[in-house]
């Protein structure tokens, strides 16, 4: 994991506008309709291509494929891996129960609703070991033609697969969250291997309080967030933590955020997993203000934080004054050269999400680069 060493490096959280034609294409193959092969390959290098190409013009750091071969962060396992046949899952989010209005606002969302989340009905095994190592392929080619201070990729955790993926085989979640982390170290070790940081996606370990534990109090939720960070570390076992990377998600949408678990109530068991950067949100109007939990909590050593400053929900495009100061209330408390400025969410979280314009995306991220640039003025003199 590079470091902020002569100035304030930028990167983003994973997921980036797909083009029109690979969604349609992708829409059409999750919806069972027969797609060539090789048509969609192809199509995924040259949205790869773009997307590499995208982030550098807007000043990204550490680019990565804008996870372009994916349906969603999370429910692409389905595809890669064998065990996913039972019935679909569905979900309470806490905090929308009260707005049905709302409610039905978020779901109908045109990614979201087409998502596919087949409970787990047999035994985990790897069923498509090549679609990772293809993804690192597409991003290092593209990454060749343009100027960056490293590659990185996502994929799933063992908890939010288990989150999205209902457990209707195993005897135990325990034994379920095993099985997925066994079957998923291939993948782990497919981007690893080939040079890039790999980020754990870890909605799980805050999302989950106020979807698939709302039912727990704080203390049963530590302790089922603290088996999660265990199983996951069993997971990424012999990768170097300067090769890792965790997201800490309470949800990408533009919902109450009410239930939201505080990161004071979790940060010490993030703290516990094994990759040495923890990306967070930072920037929209109910995290925003967690800066300040820095001010008694020490960063352990060895880790950095890539916190939020630009949001992933809205089209205002932050001025770079507003990122310099976001930048700059981490770097006081924790030093310049432990942070790394970063989005709050990704901004294709879902095949077809549309929340933020695409042109208005990449703006965005040029806006976080500006941004970076004045906050390193300031601290590298």
């Amino acid at each position: 994991m590079p470091h902020s060493t002569d100035r304030f490096l930028t990167t983003h959280t994973g997921s980036l506008p797909r083009p029109e034609g690979l969604i349609r294409t992708m829409y059409a193959k999750e919806s069972g309709v027969p797609v060539d092969p090789a048509a969609l390959a192809a199509q995924i290098r040259d949205a790869v291509a773009g997307v590499v190409r995208r982030q550098a013009e807007a000043g990204v750091d550490l680019i990565n494929d804008g996870e372009m071969s994916k349906p969603s962060y999370a429910t692409y396992v389905k595809d890669r891996l064998a065990g996913f046949g039972g019935t679909g899952n569905t979900f309470v989010y806490q905090d929308l129960a009260a707005f049905p209005k709302l409610q039905d606002k978020v779901f109908g969302d045109p990614g979201r609703s087409r998502r596919k989340t087949p409970a787990c009905n047999a035994p985990i095994t790897v069923r498509d070991a090549q679609a990772a190592v293809t993804d690192a392929k597409n991003l290092k080619d593209a990454l060749a033609g343009v100027k960056h201070s490293g590659g990185f990729m996502s994929a799933a955790s063992p908890g939010v697969v288990a989150l999205f993926f209902r457990n209707d085989h195993y005897p135990s979640q325990e034994k379920y969250l095993g099985a997925i982390a066994d079957a998923m170290r291939a993948e782990y070790k497919a981007v690893t291997d080939a040079g890039f940081v790999l980020q754990i996606d870890c909605p799980d370990l805050a999302m989950g309080r106020h979807i698939q534990y709302a039912d727990l109090d704080l203390k049963d939720f530590r302790k089922r967030i603290a088996l999660h960070v265990e199983v996951l570390n069993h997971a990424l076992d012999g990768i170097p933590p300067e090769q890792l990377r965790i997201h800490l998600c309470w949800g990408n949408y533009e919902g109450p955020h009410h239930f939201d678990v505080p990161l004071a109530d979790i940060v010490d068991i993030a703290f516990k997993a094994r990759p040495s950067a923890i990306s967070l949100e930072a920037a929209n109007p109910r995290h925003a203000h967690e800066w300040q939990v820095f001010e008694t909590v020490k960063l352990p050593d060895g880790k950095v934080l890539i916190p939020g400053v630009i949001e992933s929900k809205s089209n205002f495009i932050e001025h770079p004054e507003v990122i310099a100061q976001r930048i700059a209330r981490y770097a006081n408390l924790v030093g310049r050269e432990n942070v790394i400025a970063g989005s709050d969410c990704g901004y294709g979280t879902w095949v077809g999400q549309a929340a933020v314009d695409p042109d208005v995306v990449f703006a965005k991220l040029k806006a976080m680069a500006d941004g970076a640039a004045l906050a390193s003025k300031r601290f590298w003199k």
